[in-house]
């Protein structure tokens, strides 16, 4: 299960038709727990339970700049009234320890925007990765071929 948050529609449509605010200079990629189930309704990634930092995994998650190598295909699908947006393969290492470092595992991945404190930042879109994810020092997680899409 893939959905954009309200949030991220405001921010999307004040962005692009009112040139409100600065566009963002990065997005992240964080993984939550399954503590709380995003949706359409989170604001900010401190609404959710960030999984534990270190070992590979940074506070805020992964960095992502807004450019064609990191959102990697856009996709116009006139049949399915839709246009879709890929991020590229995401790779965390588990190095030094367990990814995470403690706790429950990654259950969902949120892309947020790039305020300076990671709870603080707005979440636009998420993803069910629809069991908790968790892994050994040397062993990679990666979260690949996630779609964000407008759907009319």
């Amino acid at each position: 299960m893939a959905g954009m948050t309200n949030r991220g529609k405001a921010l999307v449509l004040d962005y692009y038709f009112r040139q409100q605010g600065t566009l963002p200079s990065a997005f992240y990629l964080a993984l939550v727990t399954s503590a709380q189930v995003p949706g359409p309704d989170t604001n900010v990634l401190g609404d959710l339970t960030q999984i534990a930092v270190g070992n590979g995994y940074a506070d805020g998650g992964y960095s992502l700049a807004p450019n064609t190598t990191d959102f990697d295909v856009l996709t116009e699908d006139d049949p399915n009234d839709q246009a879709i947006l890929m991020i590229k393969d995401i790779i965390f290492t588990a190095s030094g320890g367990s990814i995470p470092a403690s706790g429950n595992g990654a259950r969902y991945a949120v892309l947020t925007g790039p305020h300076a404190t990671p709870g603080s930042r707005a979440v636009y879109f998420y993803w069910d990765l629809v069991s908790d994810r968790s892994v050994a020092v040397g062993v990679q997680l990666q979260v690949k071929d996630l779609e964000a899409d407008l759907t009319e």
